[in-house]
């Protein structure tokens, strides 16, 4: 599987400047980020429309801060550096793919 890249704050803004663009806001002890993690890795490989990036809200709280996060982990669609979308919490695979397909 493919390691989504890590962001951090000073290439964030390039990252979800254009097409779609989901970013996994996560930390390294959350157990649930953890599961989450390789469905998303699998998803950036079956969805070669969307680009897939991670958050450390631990290193870029900052970033975090900015789109409200306050529960991990936390999806947020992009689409053209607009924030368009946001998923709390851990949720099937469908329900991901569902709401990527809705952006297009």
């Amino acid at each position: 599987m493919n390691e989504m890249k890590i962001l951090n704050s000073s290439e964030f803004d390039n990252a979800i400047a254009s097409g779609v663009v989901l970013v996994d806001f996560y930390a390294d002890w959350c157990g649930p980020c953890k599961m989450l993690a390789p469905v998303l890795e699998g998803l950036s490989e079956k969805m070669d429309k969307v680009t897939f990036y991670k958050v450390n809200v631990d290193a870029s709280s900052d970033l975090a801060g900015c789109y409200g996060i306050q529960a991990i982990p936390n999806l947020v669609i992009f689409k053209d550096g607009k924030a368009v979308d946001q998923i709390t919490g851990f949720v099937p695979e469908g329900e991901i793919v569902s709401r990527l397909e809705k952006v297009f």
